[in-house]
């Protein structure tokens, strides 16, 4: 059983806080590398929408984080504008190493406190909280923009389509909902070559649908 793992995150996703939030659950043994990646990154190159771009679903993603959080009874609150514009805080978190300490200070001031991430002002007040200095010399790094750049690329080569999500021995979990998944898998190093699995892997498409754009009627 490998004891590595890769964890691709964008601070935009508030499911991404979830599961880092529930990080403690992970196996002691197990060495989680985090990757912060540029979400819109993804979904440029599959050519998809994100939940927010969606409208009903916009609403939907809201309101089910905000009764999800509050059924489990974790801090949360949805930022004043979303979505938004990450790849300050995604180069921040780079530039401090991806410390477990950094990530969950951001991601508390986005998600748990429902800070301000898209504004000069709130973005200040983050580093404020963070006691940080220089920071545009630590963002504007040539090294930390090319590791984002890098992240998102090995995701993409990866096959990750969404955050969060979790690569493990060559397989993806993606989003929190495949959190108790991924920790059967970690127990379970045959699970998804089970017959069933690997019927499922295989699945043929007894039709696709054309790219056709629907015109409304005047």
């Amino acid at each position: 059983m490998s004891n590595t793992a890769n964890w691709y995150f964008d601070f935009i996703s508030p499911y991404a806080y979830f599961q880092f939030k529930h990080f403690h659950r992970l196996p002691s043994s197990l060495n989680v590398t985090l990757r912060p990646i540029l979400f819109a990154g993804l979904l440029g190159h599959w050519k998809t929408k994100g939940p927010a771009e969606v409208p009903a679903k916009r609403i939907q993603t809201y309101q089910y984080c905000d009764w999800y959080s509050k059924r489990i009874g974790l801090p949360f609150k949805t930022p004043p504008a979303h979505p938004f514009n990450p790849l300050k805080i995604l180069r921040l978190a780079i530039a401090l190493n991806c410390s477990m300490k950094a990530v969950g200070a951001i991601f508390d001031y986005v998600w748990g406190q429902g800070g301000d991430a898209h504004s000069e002002e709130g973005f200040k007040s983050l580093c404020d909280k963070m006691a940080l200095k220089d920071v545009p010399t630590l963002i504007g790094s040539k090294d930390v923009k090319i590791k984002l750049r890098e992240n998102t690329t090995q995701a993409i080569k990866a096959g990750v389509y969404g955050v969060p999500t979790f690569h493990y021995e060559g397989d993806l979990f993606w989003g929190f909902d495949a959190t108790e998944m991924f920790l059967e898998r970690i127990k379970d190093p045959s699970l998804l070559t089970q017959p069933e699995m690997i019927r499922l892997a295989d699945l043929p498409a007894a039709k696709e649908r054309k790219n056709i754009a629907v015109k409304s009627e005047s």
